[in-house]
């Protein structure tokens, strides 16, 4: 049986530490003379102490490490439980939210997502603004522990290839996920107080450079406008690109860079392919616009550059409604969603590596069709890849398809038209933000649908975070009885 105490003792740390963050909104409101401040005070205060009892009543059962199903039981149910406590401010302040509008906003911000349920984003007070900014950027560092210091030892889509990495913690996950975390801590926050000071320069006020370089830098999206990035459109959206495309490389090579060595980004693969895909896109995006619209080519290239961007990396930022351009940068948009960035960063979706390994192990297989009694062994990054890495890969691709598929099928009997079904649970199960169509479509929000659908789309979202596997194995006898 699995002792859990040991994961309720490293939750009730994280619930505690959510708790505090409620202070820097909470201090917001007080600099504004908004009366919502006492919401975050309450909620803060009331996280804080949920958080160190359960701190106090799990300490004696504490371990330097977890075992594997205690690290499986610690991912997921870290995304479950703390979006309860994080929605609580929208519940008790501004916007004065239901729990699944607050539910549905908090797995939002966490997971990076940036769908949203609010309307007249730029009403709310500073300090709800604020804190959903920095929801996403907790969550974005956060994932970037769990792909770099978690996922590897649990094997979940093929992610165990990066333990060759330098950071295999099989057998004492706790104590290296917390010295990576101090490592990537650090450059996180560089970027994020260099692209606040480009997104000034640009002309942005200081409190919307704060929060926009927040949701830029983990790739989450959230805006404090309605329009998303449509009111900075212009340098804005060029500072933006640069910053997105940063935050979509492998984290772990900007701390080998600290350390005095560049040579491993350059040569990775992962960046190598990821840049490539995106220029081409752009290059692609931005002729169709010139020769099929007529547009100009500067801002054809400018709102390619930065919408291709936006939807690769999962970020979500809309500065234009790209359903206008068409069917082909629509259904091309979709797509794209799907790639995701490099793994180790603060992307979501399918990632790039697994799409890379995916057609290695393709192009073996047909050299074997062609030459029977030939050894074709795939490759990654010139070394040749071990079949349960192969195999992991193989079984995400076809465990994301029929997720999506379901998810898809679940939100059509929910009522929702096949548009917004499809492109809802992409978006979802993705982590990308915006979906299709005229309800959930760049121009739109999730604020009109129906609460069970928010909660699929919730679920989706935590599944889609947390790689599929690590939630699905949880609801396996075996994972219980081991």
């Amino acid at each position: 049986m699995i002792d859990p105490r040991p994961v309720l003792f490293v939750i009730g740390i994280l619930i505690a530490g959510l708790g505090a963050a409620m202070l820097l909104p909470m201090a917001a409101d007080l600099t504004q003379g908004n009366d919502n401040w006492a919401a975050f005070a309450i909620c803060g205060f009331l996280t804080m102490v949920s958080g160190a009892g359960m701190v106090l009543g799990c300490r004696e059962a504490r371990r330097p490490g977890l075992s594997i199903q205690q690290t499986f039981l610690l991912t997921t149910l870290t995304w479950v439980i703390l979006p309860v406590f994080a929605g609580l401010p929208l519940m008790a302040g501004a916007p004065g939210a239901s729990f699944t509008d607050a539910y549905f906003e908090a797995v939002s911000g966490l997971t990076t997502t940036g769908s949203t349920v609010l309307v007249g984003l730029e009403a709310l007070p500073a300090g709800a603004q604020l804190w959903r900014g920095l929801l996403q950027w907790m969550g974005g560092i956060g994932i970037i522990v769990v792909a770099i210091a978690f996922l590897p030892s649990m094997k979940v889509g093929g992610m165990q290839y990066f333990r060759s990495e330098g950071f295999d913690t099989m057998g004492k996950i706790l104590p290296r996920a917390a010295e990576i975390a101090g490592s990537v801590f650090w450059v996180y926050l560089l970027f994020t107080f260099v692209c606040m000071i480009a997104y000034e320069a640009v002309g942005m006020s200081f409190f919307d450079a704060i929060v926009h370089a927040m949701t830029t830098i983990s790739t989450g999206g959230f805006a404090n406008y309605d329009a998303s990035f449509g009111v900075f459109q212009g340098r804005p959206e060029y500072v933006a690109s640069v910053f997105m495309l940063l935050a979509s490389l492998p984290f772990v090579r900007y701390v080998q860079i600290v350390a005095g060595t560049a040579r491993p980004l350059m040569r990775d693969p992962q960046v190598r392919a990821f840049l490539g895909i995106v220029v081409a896109l752009v290059g692609v995006v931005t002729a169709y616009r010139m020769i099929s619209l007529g547009d100009a080519p500067e801002p054809a290239f400018r709102e390619a550059l930065f919408n291709i961007t936006s939807i690769i990396s999962g970020t979500g930022f809309a500065s234009v409604d790209y359903m206008q351009w068409g069917t082909f940068p629509v259904a091309l948009f979709f797509f794209i969603g799907l790639l995701g960035g490099c793994t180790g960063s603060t992307c979501c979706s399918i990632k790039i590596f697994r799409f890379q390994i995916a057609l290695s192990a393709v192009r073996s297989q047909i050299r074997m069709i062609h030459s029977p009694h030939g050894v074709f062994v795939p490759r990654y990054d010139g070394r040749p890849v071990p079949r349960d890495v192969i195999d992991s890969v193989m079984a995400f691709f076809v465990l994301f398809g029929f997720t999506l598929a379901a998810l898809a099928v679940v939100l059509g009997l929910l009522g929702l038209n096949t548009i917004t079904a499809v492109s809802g649970a992409a978006t979802a199960l993705a982590n990308v933000g915006p979906g299709l169509g005229t309800v959930i479509g760049p121009a739109g929000n999730f604020a009109t649908l129906d609460a069970p659908v928010k909660w699929v789309l919730a679920a989706a979202m935590l599944i889609g975070r947390l790689e599929i596997f690590a939630v699905y194995v949880l609801f396996t006898a075996r994972f219980w009885r081991d």
